[in-house]
């Protein structure tokens, strides 16, 4: 789908979406819990709908009418020969993985970005513990059953390795404990899993600093439960206000333990010239930061950037590339990201989303003040089926072609 968007000043009220991250993590509690569990604010993004496929293949039952899921819990083991298809969801694959190794086989898909993405860290800490792994062109297979003990991962590759353990080890006949490396980045996500937990009933223990201990034996209580807003897309929303628009996004906590509900505050400091700012912990707000830097003018560096080159497009690459058709200049290196100031333009060319929904995002807010062509840009209902619908009910104007 390509979207034209012309210059436009967006006002008026809306509500956040529900948040990916908490919503992802209450299903898979939900679906490992015995009974039936209620979690409400449900979107129909591709992330979610990948997640509830998931659950069905590993034995759960679910029943979705609106934003509302009714899940069954799964009884027993993984069926054997099971498949699970993630779609582009990489927190559906890595939170997936452990509790689905009950002793079977099973296997999952997925987009070939998403394979690209990879499983790196499992394949080290599952091979070595009798995980039989088979990797082809189509998905990833594996054989045998998780074990309790001691996990060591680095804590500077992706939070969600140590979420899919979290998920799987208190089912487990045995203690086990989880070192993380330092330097720990994207903590609040490691937070989150903590709390969706001790929600359905589930103790882990942080003794040490990065360190958690987590009995096993446990069993995961059915409850009801409602995902609140997201600060990660309404970052997006957000970003508006800052280069003349009037949106007031409802439905958020202020006192959130999400990551990214630093966004205002970042937005904040972009305003002023010489900004630096350290996103190894709200890794999904570069792309909006990068964009609000380049549209304000006044540039900005931003450091923790490393990461962003591991999600469903190389965010600080391709952003570096669609900040050019702007007349912005970038700096990228190992770790870091500079925006340089300059006045953007109208871009030179049609833009491309790379298959990304955060790309999108920070499109959208660029074109808003000089206009545009943004190519792909279904790519956003991977996380915000409605966006653009949001968008024009606050005044953006734009014309679709299929």
């Amino acid at each position: 789908m390509k979207v034209k968007i012309s210059p436009s000043r967006l006002r008026g009220e809306i509500c956040a979406p529900p948040s990916k991250s908490y919503a992802h993590r209450l299903m898979i509690c939900a679906a490992l819990a015995e009974g039936e569990s209620t979690i409400r604010g449900i979107s129909e993004s591709e992330d979610m709908l990948a997640t509830l496929d998931c659950i069905a293949a590993l034995g759960a039952k679910y029943e979705k009418i609106g934003d509302t899921v009714k899940i069954c819990g799964k009884t027993g083991k993984t069926p054997e020969g099971a498949v699970l298809r993630c779609r582009e969801s990489g927190s559906t694959l890595r939170f997936m993985i452990p509790p689905a190794l009950t002793g079977g086989r099973v296997r999952f898909e997925g987009t070939p970005r998403l394979l690209e993405r990879g499983i790196g860290i499992y394949e080290q800490l599952l091979g070595g513990k009798g995980i039989e792994i088979k990797k082809d062109s189509g998905g990833i297979e594996f054989s045998g059953a998780l074990t309790a003990g001691e996990y060591v991962l680095r804590g500077d590759v992706s939070s969600q390795f140590i979420t899919g353990l979290l998920f799987a080890l208190p089912l487990l006949d045995g203690d086990s404990v989880i070192k993380i490396l330092p330097p720990v980045e994207s903590r609040a996500y490691i937070d989150i899993t903590a709390a969706a937990l001790g929600s359905f009933g589930i103790k882990i223990a942080e003794h040490e600093k990065n360190t958690f201990a987590v009995p096993g034996g446990q069993r995961y209580a059915a409850g009801d439960k409602t995902v609140e807003g997201d600060w990660s897309n309404a970052a997006a929303l957000e970003a508006f206000n800052f280069i003349g628009g009037r949106v007031n996004v409802n439905g958020l906590n202020e006192n959130s333990i999400q990551g990214d509900r630093v966004c205002l505050e970042y937005f904040r400091e972009l305003t002023q010239p010489g900004a630096e700012l350290d996103i190894s912990n709200c890794p999904d707000l570069g792309p909006v930061l990068f964009a609000l830097a380049a549209t304000l003018g006044n540039g900005a560096r931003f450091t923790g950037t490393r990461r962003l080159r591991i999600k469903e497009s190389d965010r600080a690459a391709v952003m570096a590339q669609e900040l050019e058709a702007f007349g912005i200049k970038t700096e990228l290196h190992e770790n870091s990201v500079t925006i340089k100031p300059g006045k953007i333009s109208a871009p030179d060319r049609e833009l491309s989303s790379h298959n990304d929904h955060r790309i999108v995002m920070a499109l959208t807010l660029l074109c808003s003040i000089a206009g545009g062509v943004i190519d792909g840009a279904q790519a956003v209902r991977k996380s915000y089926p409605n966006y653009f619908d949001a968008l024009s009910s606050l005044g953006l104007e734009a014309e679709y072609e299929a």
